[in-house]
């Protein structure tokens, strides 16, 4: 019997791991949705720069969580001998490998905010500096209970702040740390004339289309497969998943009157505001929180490019920022077993951390940008600008060999 009970203990390790192993491969392809998102949107001269920003923050991040961050939101380092790492079939190593990918999608996102006119290495840093500090500080708060922050909201208001898969903890952190980087880098060169903002048209919509499919297929492993085992899966989160990005697509389509660019983000404004209540939501709850997601995303993505001077290229401050927060809020209303929810939440503790989210993202924000501002600067030059930053800095363009 004990080898039996031993037998059946290996097997469940391994499935686990290889579950959140494969969930940490389809979140890590979602970088390329990120990737291909951003060479759509922007214009030619800056497209190798939207591919290579995405993948060297990638490795980047993957250093600074591996040696600092995992350590501040976890208290847990990888210093131990292989034959310990390795123990319950590397379970904790796999489990590092997932998180690291929500980790590496805070500068992905803040990528393309910042588009066309950052520096190069300047930012590099800076997205070290959030993924090492910034970040898991936040999400050692909510996901590892540091500091009480959970225990008081669940002492006071009867549950904690819920965030199943990262609305607040990841959208909403990368969204208002963009809003940051964005308003102290200034608008591009020629967005306003005749003291009217200008759009720059997208340089390419079948590539913004592929990377908003690449991000909605992983999309499902950033959701289920945050239950990080075999036996906390639930097919609740994947149709929940489903029917926010639906309600996402078919609000986007209407207010933003067939616009493809806005068409291939309402998905992502629904997936983004479903994530913090996929496990306890109503799929027709759902489906409204997706709905409600993709109109916010159009109608202030709109607001921010004409009325304001708020240069976000990519509009991840209303993508990721205020969806994410919206996805926050309304996990604490569709999650109450009185909107056909599981309950266990509270509206209060929702609407308390999602602000605190927002605090440690405009505060982390201004100590890391501002700092790395002083020192080196962020912006490119007048004529950098000009040429484009894949000359600039990269010394080649995406459609030909010349060099600069």
């Amino acid at each position: 019997m004990d080898t039996v009970n031993s037998a059946v203990e290996t097997l469940l390790l391994s499935a686990n791991t290889l579950f959140i192993l494969l969930g940490a491969i389809m979140v890590f392809a979602m970088h390329a949705g990120f990737a291909f998102l951003e060479v759509g949107t922007v214009r030619h001269k800056n497209q190798v720069n939207a591919l290579i920003k995405i993948m060297t923050d990638f490795g980047v991040s993957c250093l600074c969580y591996f040696f600092i961050g995992y350590f501040i939101a976890y208290d847990t380092t990888f210093f131990a001998s292989a034959a310990s790492l390795s123990e319950n079939s590397g379970y904790d190593l796999v489990k590092f490998f997932f998180l690291m990918t929500f980790a590496a999608a805070i500068p992905a996102i803040v990528s393309g905010g910042i588009a066309e006119r950052a520096k190069f290495y300047p930012f590099l840093i800076a997205s070290g500096l959030t993924v090492a500090l910034v970040y898991p500080f936040f999400e050692g708060i909510i996901w590892n209970g540091n500091y009480g922050f959970q225990a008081w909201l669940e002492a006071s208001f009867g549950a904690g702040f819920h965030d199943f898969a990262g609305s607040v903890v990841v959208h909403g952190m990368g969204g208002w740390l963009a809003l940051v980087a964005v308003i102290m880098l200034g608008m591009r060169n020629g967005r306003m004339k005749g003291g009217k903002v200008v759009a720059f048209a997208p340089s390419n919509i079948p590539f913004l289309a592929l990377g908003a499919w690449i991000l909605c297929i992983g999309w499902f492993g950033f959701n289920v497969m945050s239950a990080q085992t075999l036996d906390g899966i639930s097919g609740l989160v994947a149709v929940n998943s489903l029917m926010a990005m639906v309600g996402g697509i078919l609000t986007a389509l209407w207010f933003g009157k067939n616009d493809p660019g806005f068409i291939h983000n309402g998905p992502l404004a629904g997936l983004v505001a479903v994530c913090a209540g996929s496990d306890v939501m109503h799929p027709v709850g759902s489906l409204v929180v997706g709905a409600v997601a993709g109109a916010i995303f159009v109608l202030s993505f709109t607001w921010m490019q004409n009325k304001t001077k708020i240069d976000d290229v990519l509009g991840v401050w209303p993508l990721h920022g205020i969806c994410g927060v919206w996805g926050g809020l309304a996990c604490g209303i569709f999650g109450l077993e009185s909107f056909g929810g599981l309950g266990g939440v509270s509206f209060m503790s929702q609407l308390i951390g999602s602000v605190a989210g927002v605090a440690v993202a405009l505060i982390g924000g201004a100590l890391v940008y501002g700092g790395v501002k002083a020192v080196s600067g962020l912006r490119l030059n007048e004529d950098e600008e000009y040429k484009g930053a894949d000359l600039s800095i990269h010394r080649i363009g995406s459609t030909n060999q010349e060099e600069f």
